[in-house]
């Protein structure tokens, strides 16, 4: 059993960076492939970044990628989301989620088994 901890959202302007944090508890993180989902209101809730067990690769979202970097500290059991160049549109609750080997999609929320109860990240512009 994994338990999972988002921290870090809040209100910024756009062009601002945030840094998410996701501490896991229960069992070892550095077994499992960790990713980051996004919901915004009145939206399907959508991938945006993953990192791999055993060889740290890293997957993104086009809408993200170059401006979200995500890694791992697996001295502390934490992952984070580096975000910045915030847009409007990044706007969401923002979800980790954790998974043994995922062998699917890792783009599809239910590959995951355990989440966290999400931080708000709200860009005005």
């Amino acid at each position: 059993q994994v338990q999972l901890v988002e921290s870090g959202g809040g209100l910024v302007q756009v062009g601002d960076s945030l840094r998410l944090s996701c501490a896991a508890s229960g069992r070892t993180y550095s077994s499992y492939e960790v990713g980051w989902f996004r919901q915004a209101p009145g939206k399907e809730r959508e991938f945006v970044a993953v990192i791999r067990w055993g060889t740290g690769s890293t997957y993104y979202a086009d809408s993200v990628k170059g401006r979200f970097t995500v890694s791992r500290d697996n001295a502390k059991n934490t992952v984070y989301l580096q975000m910045n160049s915030l847009k409007p549109e990044d706007t969401a609750v923002y979800y980790c989620a954790a998974a043994r080997g995922i062998v699917g999609d890792f783009r599809r929320s239910y590959e995951y088994d355990y989440w966290g109860q999400g931080t708000q990240v709200t860009v005005s512009s």
